[in-house]
């Protein structure tokens, strides 16, 4: 009788354990190591603009009024006829990401502004920083977001709460740096981003700004160039999205 209550007990036990794993495993799932997938980077992307070159890759249908590939670049000019220049999206996937792209201005005045696009923290996804590339110089503005309707740090109070995410962006507008890139000359910009560090550069050396904010150790999902170029117009090339070395 003793043997067989024992067993009883010890079947009752492994059973019992078989139920709450399977009750935790949604939990885990669900949970953020669980959902590390969301965040894994995709392939190395590459693109060159020439005769290979695949449209599907880009959210934006190319060629449409304003862009299209010409002379193995992406050429983007004139109006939107919209609120804002001509846009161009890309999507992508990863947290730690390097991103590098060329740009040439054809003609003098205009701007390029490029935007990166991620998590929000809240569960939605809007912009994360912007790099706005003047002809006078580099301006940063980094956008997080928080549920705190009163936050010092959110300057648009017009603009609502995120529908889906219930956030409201915070506008950190960092200090115009001077730099001479009047010149119609190929320019190469270049982000690295690790954890809450984003490296950004210009033409090498030319200009650098290295910053920390917490909102940037987040998912990347898609990149933005908005063109002001004018009737002439500004080309892209070589973009590159890689996931960032890891530091030994």
């Amino acid at each position: 009788m003793h043997s067989t209550l024992t067993i009883t007990r010890l079947h009752w036990r492994t059973a019992w354990r078989a139920v709450v794993l399977r009750a935790a495993l949604p939990a885990v799932l669900l949970s953020p190591l669980g959902m590390l997938h969301a965040a894994e980077p995709a392939p190395p992307f590459h693109e060159t603009f020439d005769t290979k070159f695949d449209a599907t890759r880009f959210l934006t249908p190319i060629p449409n009024k304003n862009t299209e590939v010409r002379d193995g670049v992406l050429w983007t000019r004139g109006a939107s006829g919209g609120k804002y220049p001509p846009m161009v999206y890309l999507p992508v996937q990863g947290t730690d990401l390097t991103i590098s792209f060329r740009y040439r201005h054809l003609a003098a005045g205009g701007s390029l502004w490029f935007f990166v696009d991620g998590d929000d923290g809240f569960g939605s996804e809007d912009h994360m920083l912007r790099v706005k590339l003047l002809r006078d110089g580099v301006q940063l503005q980094v956008d997080a977001h928080s549920k705190d309707a009163n936050h010092p740090m959110r300057q648009n109070t017009g603009r609502p709460a995120d529908p889906k995410s219930g956030a409201y962006r915070l506008n950190e507008f960092l200090p115009h740096e001077k730099v001479d890139l009047t010149a119609n000359i190929w320019r190469e910009v270049k982000l690295v981003f690790r954890g809450e560090e984003a490296i950004i550069t210009l033409d090498g050396e030319t200009w650098s700004k290295t910053l920390k904010r917490a909102n940037f150790h987040a998912p990347k999902r898609k990149l933005l160039w908005m063109q002001n170029g004018g009737d002439h117009g500004i080309e892209l090339d070589d973009i590159h999205i890689t996931p960032t070395a890891t530091i030994p």
